[in-house]
């Protein structure tokens, strides 16, 4: 199991800084957002600034974006990082692509995503091996690359392309990711008995419907974790956020609190989100975040807490360098 880390919600000038001090702590990768920066451009910085780590969107919105543009974009930045780069795609929910992006939702959310991804492994294809471009879909139908517009093979990409992994937190783009993809991004907004009991099996019902192993499906999760009260209660916080989205309740009702899932979205929709945490009691905390008194002890907790369960960790919580560099170092040795 590799521990990874997230790069904080930070301006492109922090981010060389950050980036190598990731790679000398010694983690695997390195993942950016898409909250209030654009969650590509600083893996142009990170990969001119690292020479071992990977790095990766954790994720981009796909439904923002066309899959010309997201080839185009992956195809840059694994140019620059050596053939290092992931690209980890989510499609958002409905709120977010119309009214954040101002983009159509579509009428089949994992056909769309699926066809993207078509598209985008299309134009790898043509740009690394030649091949004849002609992908036709519902909602995309891309013939055209000229000798002008393409950007030439990659030496350290293979023919089929650039890692993709996906996000989700329902069955549906789990089971794409088990057809189609590289690996699944689980979402922070699980607990260790949805991810074995709906989402894993989710992706082995993909891997058997396309006759792929389930072992070609890297399973990369962020997860909560805590070992002060401080930590606990920005917990609390997140959790109660992540739970009022009405597309999120299954993970809520499988452990019987669709009810409070409920009463969050009410709130939310009030905008009384300092009202919000209160709901999220000791029993759900416990059942989201891994706790521990130490770093040291965190490592084994969440080894096993996700042991069997994921290939790689990134802890919700940002790494920034300067800020606790002994409890990070602790918890990467241990975990190693």
């Amino acid at each position: 199991m590799k521990l990874d880390a997230a790069l904080p919600s930070t301006g492109l000038a922090d981010v060389p800084v950050i980036a190598a001090a990731a790679e000398e702590m010694g983690f695997d990768c390195l993942w950016t957002t898409e909250t209030q920066h654009d969650p590509f451009l600083p893996h142009a910085l990170i990969a001119g600034h690292t020479s071992r780590i990977r790095m990766g969107t954790g994720i981009a919105v796909s439904f923002a974006r066309s899959p010309a543009t997201l080839a185009y974009t992956a195809w840059d930045l694994a140019a620059q990082s050596n053939g290092r780069f992931i690209l980890g795609l989510g499609t958002q929910v409905k709120a977010h692509v119309e009214r954040r992006f101002g983009m159509e939702w579509p009428a089949s959310v994992t056909g769309k995503l699926r066809e993207q991804i078509q598209v985008m492994r299309a134009l790898w294809k043509t740009w690394q091996t030649g091949a004849p471009l002609n992908q036709r879909g519902e909602y995309y139908k891309i013939t055209l690359m000229a000798p002008f517009f393409n950007p030439g093979p990659l030496s350290d990409v293979s023919e089929a392309g650039i890692p993709v992994y996906i996000a989700g937190v329902n069955t549906g783009l789990a089971k794409l990711a088990g057809e189609l993809c590289d690996g699944f991004l689980v979402h922070p907004f699980h607990t260790p008995e949805y991810l074995c009991e709906v989402l894993l099996p989710a992706i082995r019902a993909g891997t058997r419907a396309a006759g792929r192993n389930v072992d070609d499906v890297v399973v990369s999760a962020s997860v909560f974790a805590a070992t002060s009260e401080q930590e606990r209660e920005y917990c609390r916080q997140q959790i109660s956020f992540y739970a009022s989205t009405p597309s999120y309740r299954p993970v809520m009702a499988l452990h019987g609190w669709a009810d409070v899932a409920e009463k969050l979205s009410g709130l939310a929709a009030r905008g009384q989100w300092g009202d919000m945490p209160d709901l999220i009691n000791d029993k759900i905390l416990t059942t989201f975040v891994a706790e521990a008194d130490t770093p040291s002890a965190l490592a084994e907790t969440l080894k096993g807490r996700y042991r069997s369960l994921a290939d790689r960790l990134t802890l919700y919580l940002p790494f920034m360098p300067g800020e606790r560099d002994s409890w990070w170092r602790d918890l990467v040795t241990r975990f190693a």
